[in-house]
């Protein structure tokens, strides 16, 4: 392996719910209530009880208050982590997408494949979400008005930049722990 394709952090270590204590313990309540099972990203990132609270908050309120549909959201989380490079969570969006969110299937294999994305609307949504992680929130003037004339309101700009902040948490910890892909999502793993 090479040194680019190590881990960042190497002496923090997944902190177990079961022996968990104070803030770790409380953030990890929180998401076990929530999604149910505690993920691998989110043991690494209860190392910083901060970091996991912010992006649980913010992961929830994309999901309550953007507007996107189930499946629109899913697109936006799976282009962000795609192109930030984040094995884990491409796998992760991947089965929420197949199996919870109603990304059509075709949709789904071109985003993962990186082709094109055969659904217009959806299309014009993955390139402004990629634009704005790419350009750093500057896009391109055409790809705003592709987005615009999709159907999409300016407003949506604003959710996209919540959903690409919340990836960032979650991306970047995954890469500095190279995350191991859970069970739950290991069929829709990446290299």
């Amino acid at each position: 392996m090479s040194d680019n394709h190590a881990p960042l952090i190497t002496s923090l270590h997944p902190i177990d719910h079961a022996s968990a204590q104070g803030k770790s313990k409380d953030v990890l309540d929180i998401a076990l209530k929530q999604v149910g099972f505690i993920p691998n990203m989110y043991a690494n990132m209860a190392n910083a009880p901060a970091m996991l609270s912010t992006y649980l908050h913010g992961y929830a309120l994309f999901r309550s208050e953007s507007g996107f549909t189930p499946a629109e959201q899913e697109v936006v989380f799976l282009v962000v982590s795609q192109y930030n490079g984040c094995n884990y969570c491409t796998a992760a969006h991947s089965m929420l997408a197949d199996k919870m969110s109603g990304v059509p299937k075709d949709v789904l294999q071109a985003i993962r494949a990186r082709a094109p994305i055969p659904d217009a609307k959806l299309a014009a949504l993955a390139a402004m979400a990629v634009e704005m992680v790419a350009k750093h929130g500057q896009p391109d003037r055409a790809v705003v008005q592709a987005f615009l004339g999709a159907g999409y309101q300016e407003r949506d700009l604003l959710y996209i930049v919540l959903a690409a902040a919340v990836k960032v948490l979650s991306n970047y910890s995954n890469q500095a722990f190279r995350t191991t892909v859970d069970d739950k999502f290991a069929p829709y793993k990446v290299d």
